[in-house]
């Protein structure tokens, strides 16, 4: 399987859900070591899937979902934005192509016409479009008619900036919010809409959480970094990232059981081949469905 180029999948994917509709879209691209994508996966299993580059590197995507339900639009994730240094996009290898609010638009889902933003957490490379800076110097919501979400727990972490995950945290993404009181501080599990609810999923963090959307009998969950690609839904292969490896372990059997049953369609952060899948279970394995393959072959 060969690495995407820079210049591919920008979207956007879109299906039905019941009577809802999901768009996927991605804030372009960015690299990550693979060894701490991969965590303790030796790397002859996952360079077979996902091919290195020179530096050890693997190429990821910025997938964030546009969810049009119950009357409303809901952004789930918003990138790496455009307030990083130089210096930061260099290291971080981020495609430097920052048109991401130009690429919405151009979807026909302006900034204005979003009503919930959700984070799934604060890293950088999920929360970065949440604010822009204006030429006079400050920072205001991109999405200005947005109500934000976050887990208190995450904001609480984010602000302490400790040593071992501080340079994920960018405090211009997230604190303007949360003191012009746009950003909202979910403890646990909320329904935000009828059909629409975050879910906490520690594990990457201690505050991380999915979002379950629910339509016309069907479901689709969007797991953020529990599963940032189709190829981590084996449970052990964990991010070197994950502060609480063994709690992401817990969480993935418990997510995956219910997709397997339920017939979930699942939504990823980071994959830069299949934003959305279906998952079955054979011979005790997860295995992958691409979501475009007919019901008729999904085992049961």
């Amino acid at each position: 399987m060969t690495q995407p180029a820079a210049s591919e999948w920008t979207g956007p994917f879109r299906r039905r859900l019941g009577d809802s509709e999901l768009t996927v879209i991605t804030d372009r691209t960015y690299f990550l070591d693979g060894g701490a994508f991969f965590g303790v996966v030796p790397k002859p299993m996952w360079n077979r899937a996902t091919p290195a580059d020179d530096q050890n590197r693997v190429r990821t995507s910025l997938n964030s979902l546009l969810v049009r339900h119950q009357n409303a639009l809901v952004l789930i994730e918003t990138g790496c934005g455009n307030k990083l240094t130089q210096k930061q996009m260099t290291i971080w290898g981020v495609d430097p192509r920052r048109d991401y609010l130009d690429r919405l638009r151009a979807a026909g889902y302006p900034p204005e016409a979003v009503s919930l933003v959700i984070n799934t957490h604060l890293h950088y490379d999920h929360c970065g479009w949440n604010t822009i800076r204006t030429p006079d110097g400050a920072l205001v919501p991109a999405f200005p008619n947005a109500r934000y979400y976050v887990q208190r727990q995450e904001w609480e972490h984010a602000r302490e900036q400790h040593e071992r995950d501080r340079v994920s945290y960018l405090a211009d993404n997230y604190e303007p919010l949360v003191a012009a009181g746009r950003m909202e501080l979910v403890e646990g599990r909320r329904e935000l809409l009828p059909g629409l609810e975050l879910l906490p999923l520690p594990g990457h963090t201690r505050g991380l959480q999915g979002v379950v959307i629910r339509s016309g009998g069907q479901t689709a969950c969007y797991v953020s970094d529990l599963m940032p690609t189709h190829w981590h839904l084996k449970p052990t292969w964990v991010m070197g990232f994950d502060l609480f490896p063994l709690e992401t372990i817990d969480n993935k059997h418990r997510v995956l059981d219910q997709a397997v049953r339920e017939h979930w369609l699942l939504v990823f952060t980071h994959d830069p081949e299949m934003p959305w899948g279906y998952v079955a279970r054979e011979d005790g394995q997860y295995r992958f469905v691409p979501a475009g393959e007919p019901e008729a072959r999904l085992p049961k």
